[in-house]
């Protein structure tokens, strides 16, 4: 028998024809490369300076001048999103890759060294469990201060245990498959079935996992920022600009909208991104098709 990974339905080359007939991909796909086209163009141009503060223009109505409108303060709404939707992605990139990296790892190590190693990582990860991305901000910020950095690392330890459970899951599964039998019997150790093997064939979970955590870590870096423990002035934030717009909530309900809007188009985008990739990398959902 060879010991060869085996490939998941994403070898095979129908599976950008099946991509295509899959609408929760498509939707998911178009709406999260529209909010990473936003944060681009964010990079190099914006309507008006996002901290711009010009006073006389303050509460004004969406306009041609100021397309979404202006806060309490002048400043442009269009730019604030445009520019707020770089911390979201940024946050999400590396409190996902985090808890990617890590979890991924420690999950592979309890998956093949079982015994006290596994009931170890499994008992943190419990642990972890009893500390949200909420309350380890708390923590955090007593002692080092509220910031985006502190954002980052509350979510990315909470990341953790998740990408840790579910590896390790999938993994177990893998290690009692017959081709990885033989290649214990061919002497191979367990790093070396753990990369030839083992990530190959739970790489499908992992990706699709990254998604959802993804767009979890976007709904709370808002949330943070909302109870100001995330991101600082004079740098935009979704959640920020929620909360500002608390005490004009009935002279310009505008505020509230826009950036409502571009949190729940970045999270339904990418919940829809991770079912339908889901679908796809599923053998038995891909066999179906």
């Amino acid at each position: 028998m060879s010991t060869a990974a085996r490939p998941g339905p994403a070898a095979g080359p129908g599976f950008v024809a099946r991509a295509r007939r899959s609408p929760s991909f498509v939707a998911g796909a178009l709406l999260s490369a529209w909010v990473l086209a936003v944060a681009a163009l964010s990079l190099v141009w914006t309507p008006h300076p996002p901290g711009e503060i010009v006073v006389a223009n303050k509460l004004q109505a969406p306009s041609a001048a100021h397309w979404l409108g202006t806060d309490s303060l002048g400043r442009d709404i269009v730019s604030q999103l445009m520019a707020g939707a770089q911390n979201s992605i940024v946050v999400g990139v590396v409190a996902v890759g985090i808890g990617l990296l890590a979890g991924v790892a420690l999950g592979c190590l309890a998956a093949a060294r079982r015994g006290w190693v596994d009931e170890l990582v499994m008992r943190a990860s419990d642990f972890t469990f009893a500390f949200p991305a909420l309350l380890s901000a708390i923590m955090l910020t007593a002692i080092y201060g509220p910031g985006l950095l502190t954002s980052i690392v509350a979510i990315g330890i909470f990341n953790i245990p998740v990408f840790a459970r579910i590896t390790r899951g999938a993994a177990r599964a893998v290690w009692a498959r017959e081709y990885v039998l033989a290649a214990r019997a061919a002497g191979k150790g367990p790093l070396r079935i753990t990369v030839d093997h083992v990530l190959p064939n739970v790489s499908s979970l992992i990706v699709v996992q990254a998604t959802i955590a993804f767009a979890t870590a976007i709904l709370a870096e808002a949330a943070l920022s909302y109870l100001g423990l995330g991101t600082q002035p004079p740098q935009p934030s979704w959640g920020r600009m929620l909360n500002e717009a608390q005490a004009q909530m009935f002279q310009a309900p505008w505020l509230a909208v826009w950036p409502g809007l571009a949190i729940m188009a970045s999270v339904l985008g990418l919940n829809l991104l991770g079912d339908g990739l889901r679908d796809l990398l599923d053998p038995k959902l891909a066999r179906a098709r």
